[in-house]
């Protein structure tokens, strides 16, 4: 495999921040919700109105990664009050890291995480927090592999359903 590239999005990338956001969080998910929550998450989580609005808030980042010139997954992070819960100006949140399927394993979340890592150093920030699908394993255990801990539990609202998300974060050593 080539190597993975890490560029920051702009304004101008909304159509493939798009593409990517929906197939990746389709890949994810779709198996354990129904296809009605799916499609309304995906509409109102993904339009080009709300990724614009996203893109425009000098608080949150977004950064893709490539392979071969092509996006194999993506990354946003968010700090101050665009935090989605915690508004810990010494804080910075990993909001999402996802990766194509047939990129799993392939060290590209490495890549990303190591770059909202970066981030948050740069941001000088005391502890960086995310939020995590109980149900999702993967993610979960690779979280808990580069020593972040749960601290809480939250709601994350999946179309009509409610679901619990584990709360991790990770103290950065200064």
């Amino acid at each position: 495999m080539s190597a993975i590239q890490i560029r920051k999005v702009g304004l101008e990338d909304i159509a493939d921040l798009q593409s990517i956001g929906r197939q990746t969080f389709a890949e994810t998910f779709s198996e354990g919700n129904s296809e009605e929550d799916m499609n309304q998450y995906l509409e109102e989580k993904f339009s080009v109105s709300q990724l614009k609005s996203e893109l425009s808030d000098e608080n949150s980042m977004f950064y893709f990664a490539f392979v071969d010139k092509n996006i194999v997954g993506y990354l946003k992070v968010n700090s101050g009050d665009s935090q989605t819960e915690i508004k810990d100006k010494n804080a910075m949140e990993i909001e999402r890291i996802y990766v194509k399927n047939d990129f799993h394993g392939k060290s590209v979340a490495k890549h990303l995480y190591n770059k909202a890592i970066e981030i948050a150093e740069s941001k000088n920030v005391d502890y960086v927090w995310l939020g995590v699908w109980e149900e999702n394993a993967r993610a979960i255990s690779f979280y808990r592999k580069n020593n972040f801990v749960e601290f809480d539990k939250h709601i994350f609202k999946l179309g009509n359903d409610e679901q619990t998300d584990i709360m991790m974060k990770l103290h950065l050593n200064k």
